[in-house]
């Protein structure tokens, strides 16, 4: 695998993949009382964080992005 995400984007997606596991447990939104909505929140939060420890998203290969230096 080729890397494809840059710095920023990493710490973006460390920031967000972090936020959007601990929101479910810790906001007491009303949004997160929906069994399918915690879910959906704690899968994406932990791609988010494989993608940026692997520095690789197989999205952005499909779409041509790249945001690294080469």
């Amino acid at each position: 695998m080729t890397k494809n995400i840059g710095t920023i984007d990493r710490v973006i997606r460390i920031i967000l993949g972090l936020v959007l596991l601990a929101a479910p447990f810790v906001s007491g939104l009303a949004l997160f009382n929906s069994g399918i909505v915690t879910a959906i929140a704690v899968i994406a939060g932990i791609v988010m964080l494989a993608t940026s420890t692997v520095r690789f998203c197989p999205m952005y290969r499909l779409l041509g992005v790249q945001t690294c230096k080469l």
